[in-house]
């Protein structure tokens, strides 16, 4: 509660000065494009006949960004460490600047198809875009219903927002604002989430290392996607190797 009204109370006081920084940004920021390559496939296995069904979705750092080619960021990352386990069908839907509100509209614009381990990358922009939080958090249910109802999701892996308050490339006093922010809303979601059997949610701490982010110290860099792409391999194998009841069961 208190930060919420310290965040309240530095929004008004310093208002003109955060849109003028918040306009400042957007007008000189190193915008960079989503890599090129291609966004569904299967790779194969020869040596295992599971397939698993993976989606990928959300923002830019969904779709890669930072990156000039899908193999390197998280989708191939992550296509590269599951086919070692599995045959790996995958799908990548994500738009650079999307929104809760706008990803759900654009699955439901996609023809329905299950799938069994979803990616999520969302948030962000729900953030800097002054999304409320209680709004936010129904965005999200309806988005997560969405998954589990249409696309049969079995399970979903969520992250972290990342530490805006951190990034230099945002001027004080809005990067502290901003920051304020992200940790409300970080800690709301994390709750919001906790009883939903289905989402695994994933931390990554960046430790104020900026090297790990792209050139325009905003999006993940390799590392960074590679750190990530990681810790949800680890999670997808203990959620499907460990299954001996299915089709998952491990040789």
């Amino acid at each position: 509660m208190l930060q919420t009204i310290v965040e309240i109370s530095l929004k008004i006081l310093a208002a003109p000065l955060l849109i003028w920084q918040g306009l400042h940004v957007r007008k000189h920021a190193l915008i960079l494009p989503e890599p090129t390559g291609h966004r569904s496939g299967i790779t194969v296995n020869h040596s295992n006949n599971a397939i698993l069904r993976l989606l990928i979705v959300g923002d830019s750092a969904a779709a890669g960004v930072g990156e000039n080619t899908q193999d390197t960021a998280l989708l191939g990352q992550l296509v590269a460490g599951l086919s070692e386990h599995f045959t790996v069908e995958w799908n990548l839907i994500a738009r650079a600047g999307a929104t809760t509100a706008a990803t759900t509209k654009l699955l439901r614009d996609t023809r329905a198809k299950p799938y069994d381990a979803v990616v999520v990358s969302l948030g962000v922009n729900d953030v800097t875009r002054q999304i409320p939080l209680q709004k936010w958090l129904n965005q999200t249910t309806i988005f997560l219903d969405l998954l589990t109802i249409k696309f049969a999701a079995r399970r979903i892996y969520t992250v972290n927002l990342p530490p805006l308050g951190t990034f230099p490339v945002l001027p004080q006093p809005l990067r502290w604002i901003i920051g304020l922010r992200v940790k409300r809303f970080d800690a709301a979601m994390e709750k919001h989430q906790a009883n939903r059997c289905e989402i695994t949610r994933l931390s990554i701490d960046l430790k104020l290392d900026l090297t790990l982010l792209a050139s325009d110290k905003y999006h993940p860099g390799p590392t960074l996607y590679a750190l990530w792409a990681k810790k949800i391999t680890k999670a997808i194998l203990g959620d499907f190797l460990q299954d001996s009841d299915s089709k998952w069961q491990a040789d």
